[in-house]
């Protein structure tokens, strides 16, 4: 299955239950409140799809033929798919919420659901995976700004982030004041930072193994 990819920008909620009329009853839900919706009666068929990059969040029966919606859960979380999910189960127990919900899901609702109740976890859901998309792509940035640096501006930088002075920076890296100061000023150029607080904030926002890794 293929779907066009034209509104990037719109929400899009995946449904995956065996139901038929749950499935129809769902999208025409969240249709009727103009959020784009599509449905697959198996996780196998939502793997197999040509899915396109649009926030939005998964609605997924806990109980189907096959993979269960917390087998694909665990699926999506170990191939570092964040996107927000939402059991929806006429089957639910409390061990069964506790272990949705501590592997993530945003939320955990027993058939019948109201329909405010279920619009109101969708929100709240596509909220946080354009916040989550927000924060990716802005640490992207930054990890691609930080490759641009040379290998004595990642050192000053480190520094910097330390909260040590241009001169203890010129003693330990055994440069001269004026040249921590001209490195510090590419850096900052480098990195699009307007201050010294957001240039530790960037640095704090990289990841480990980013700040890290050795210069080639």
């Amino acid at each position: 299955m293929s779907i066009a990819a034209d509104t990037a920008d719109r929400p899009l909620v995946l449904i995956v239950d065996d139901d038929e009329d749950v499935r129809s009853a769902l999208e025409e839900l969240l249709m009727s409140v103009g959020i784009d919706a599509c449905s697959f009666g198996s996780t196998q068929e939502l793997l197999q799809a040509d899915l396109p990059e649009r926030p939005g969040c998964l609605i997924l029966d806990v109980r189907m033929p096959g993979a269960s919606g917390l087998d694909l859960q665990h699926h999506l979380a170990s191939n570092g798919n964040t996107r927000p999910i939402i059991f929806l189960t006429g089957h639910g127990d409390i061990a069964m919420t506790v272990q949705a919900m501590k592997a993530g899901a945003v939320d955990f609702l027993t058939k019948p659901v109201r329909d405010q109740t279920l619009l109101d976890a969708v929100t709240g859901a596509i909220e946080k995976d354009i916040s989550l998309r927000t924060a990716a792509r802005h640490i992207k940035q930054h990890i691609d700004r930080y490759a641009k640096l040379t290998p004595r501006e990642r050192e000053v930088l480190c520094e910097v982030a330390k909260g040590r002075l241009n001169k203890q920076i010129a003693f330990d890296l055994g440069i001269s004041e004026i040249t921590v100061k001209l490195h510090r000023g590419n850096v900052t150029r480098k990195m699009q930072a307007t201050s010294v607080a957001q240039l530790i904030r960037i640095w704090e926002l990289l990841p480990a193994e980013v700040r890290e890794k050795k210069s080639p």
